[in-house]
């Protein structure tokens, strides 16, 4: 071997060493988050609540449907926080997947958003959702599913550059439901929090046309 392939045979073995090391480093990082999960990100929920209700207010703007009216009665209506859905990651966490009722993250909710229409006839909600449909896509929101059938019209819809998915049902009764729900997050430690221990979130404005 000549002396001038010495040092480039000292110069490879280094290079192979160090290869080796960072690739040890990163599959220790990988085994490390998968075992740990990766963690949820942090948001304010009152400003998490207030994005999905604007969202929400979006939709009824292109719904087309004047006459209806706001269903002060339907069940769940309103915007609210809560952690029961959020639950913990990572693979040291497997087992709790196999309990009936797995533990949820602490300081971690998902912010859901409801309220519905009456007086909206099954062929209107047809032409409603078509009309949301359309007007959205246009806007750059993604449809990601969409239920036509005897038993079921429905239409799932995200925003861009958000975690908020909302979605639009007909019920019997000439109900539709605007529904929609940011994904979980961790809340900052300074969060006010209400008598259930959840964070507090602001009341809901969307439809701002119904209420007066």
């Amino acid at each position: 071997m000549t002396e001038r392939q010495h040092p480039l045979r000292r110069i490879a073995i280094g290079v192979s060493v160090a290869g080796l090391v960072s690739g040890m480093v990163a599959g220790a990082w990988w085994c490390a988050r998968l075992w740990a999960g990766a963690p949820y990100p942090v948001a304010d929920p009152a400003a998490t609540a207030r994005q999905v209700d604007s969202r929400t207010q979006v939709v009824y703007d292109v719904l087309g449907l004047p006459r209806a009216e706001l269903d002060t009665t339907w069940p769940g209506r309103g915007l609210d926080a809560d952690g029961s859905s959020c639950y913990r990651r990572g693979l040291r966490h497997w087992g709790d997947q196999l309990s009936d009722s797995p533990p949820s993250e602490p300081h971690t909710v998902m912010i859901y958003d409801t309220w519905a229409l009456k007086g909206v006839s099954p062929a209107q909600a047809e032409s409603a959702l078509e009309r949301a449909r359309h007007a959205l896509t246009q806007r750059g929101w993604t449809v990601t599913a969409y239920e036509h059938s005897r038993q079921r019209l429905r239409l799932t819809l995200t925003p861009p550059r958000t975690d908020i998915t909302v979605r639009l049902e007909a019920y019997p009764g000439d109900r539709l439901q605007v529904a929609a729900h940011a994904d979980c997050t961790r809340y900052p430690s300074h969060t006010p929090l209400g008598n259930r221990d959840v964070p507090l979130v602001p009341p809901q404005h969307a439809p701002a046309q119904l209420r007066g």
